[in-house]
């Protein structure tokens, strides 16, 4: 007979719910059953197979700069941490930085910003105009007032490889996998009983964690909960450009444009403008916001893009948080088993493993014991204190 109760049950498989399952099972306080529940194994639709695969630590908010700080100790010791019978899974993690460029009127923002990340230990450089020019010559300066460049620590990796790395470690240390959707939640009081599968199956749990990604909100719903959190669309744009850039980091710019090297190319993108951003869960890539928006962004930064051509494209999804742009971490007051880690807001990717340890820490011990993150948790929503992150890409 398949198994019906697990101590800890996960609703999504991606990088955070994957990340959790590891925590939780390498924690040597936790002796329970874990089961990720994640309907699509292959992660085609993942929002971190489909997302620009980044990492920072220019943050506006403390919490988010200590995550990432974590997130690229984790990636560095990937290899031997996640080794599974010898086979050591390689995140490709090419520190190769963030730039962020400002005009006059951003540069407050951006040395107030700077000055916060150094104090909690990242390794970021304020450059002058003149600066940015003699390291990047391929940059057009005029109009800036200076950029922050991240020395070491931010970077890009392969998504995917995190994962699965993520995925078999957590599967080795006794977490099981299903490839089951979460159609409905059963209370019994204060506490969720049971869920119920899209095959008619019936799981009993000890808790619950919902890291559905942009079906979080559904599943919270599910529980008698409204998550502020929708789905955006992400597109992503691979280019080609017939001049090299020397050096070239993750540039973005201050019209919000983003862009980075990705093997014989770049990637970039942009978010839509205010008022063309609905709540979207389709996959089509919005080709017009290429040509009419981010070309132009593109081509005014960089001369050398103005003969760029694009190759290929697609389209994910952010699960925004509505009202801060942070994510909402940890239990509902409602609820004293159901552990919330949703509204990423293009971030999840890069805070998984933090927030996997995070929450691993709330389940086993009752508490946050490495990172304080209780700032992030729901009693923000629920009183009305955003704690709004200004450096959302």
């Amino acid at each position: 007979m398949e198994q019906t109760h697990f101590d800890v049950l996960i609703a999504g498989g991606a990088a955070v719910g994957s990340a959790v399952a590891y925590f939780l099972t390498a924690d040597p306080g936790f002796k329970g059953s874990v089961a990720v529940l994640e309907p699509d194994p292959t992660y085609q639709y993942c929002a971190t197979a489909l997302s620009a695969a980044s990492i920072r630590h220019q943050f506006s908010t403390a919490e988010n700069i200590r995550m990432s700080l974590f997130g690229t100790e984790f990636l560095r010791a990937f290899r031997d941490r996640l080794a599974v019978d010898g086979v050591r899974p390689d995140p490709a993690f090419h520190e190769g930085g963030y730039l962020f460029l400002a005009t006059a009127r951003g540069l407050p923002v951006l040395r107030e910003n700077q000055a916060l990340q150094t104090r909690l230990g990242a390794d970021i450089q304020l450059l002058d105009p003149a600066a940015l020019s003699a390291r990047f010559p391929w940059l057009r300066v005029a109009d800036l007032a200076g950029g922050a460049l991240g020395l070491s620590g931010e970077g890009w990796l392969d998504a995917y490889g995190m994962l699965q790395g993520l995925r078999r470690k957590a599967i080795a240390q006794g977490a099981h996998y299903l490839p089951r959707r979460v159609v409905a939640v059963e209370r019994a009081g204060h506490a969720v009983a049971s869920v119920g599968l899209d095959d008619g199956a019936r799981l009993s749990c000890g808790a619950l964690v919902n890291a559905a990604g942009i079906g979080a909100p559904a599943l919270a719903r599910q529980a008698g909960i409204e998550l502020p959190v929708q789905a955006r669309k992400r597109s992503v744009f691979y280019v080609q450009c017939p001049e090299r850039l020397p050096g070239c980091p993750m540039v973005i710019d201050p019209g919000g444009a983003y862009f980075r090297p990705e093997g014989q190319g770049f990637i970039t993108g942009i978010a839509p403008p205010p008022g063309q951003d609905p709540e979207c869960d389709d996959f089509e890539v919005q080709h017009a916001l290429f040509d009419e928006v981010l070309w132009p962004l593109l081509a005014q930064r960089v001369p050398a893009f103005e003969a760029l051509r694009c190759s290929r494209s697609w389209a994910g999804h952010y699960d925004m948080n509505l009202i801060d742009h942070n994510v909402i971490l940890g239990l509902h007051p409602d609820l004293d088993n159901l552990y919330f880690a949703n509204g990423f807001s293009g971030h999840g990717m890069q805070q998984a493993p933090a927030v996997g340890r995070a929450l691993a820490e709330l389940i086993v011990h009752g508490r946050f014991q490495t990172l304080d993150l209780s700032r992030l948790g729901w009693g923000r929503i629920l009183e009305g204190r955003p704690l709004i992150e200004k450096n959302v890409v």
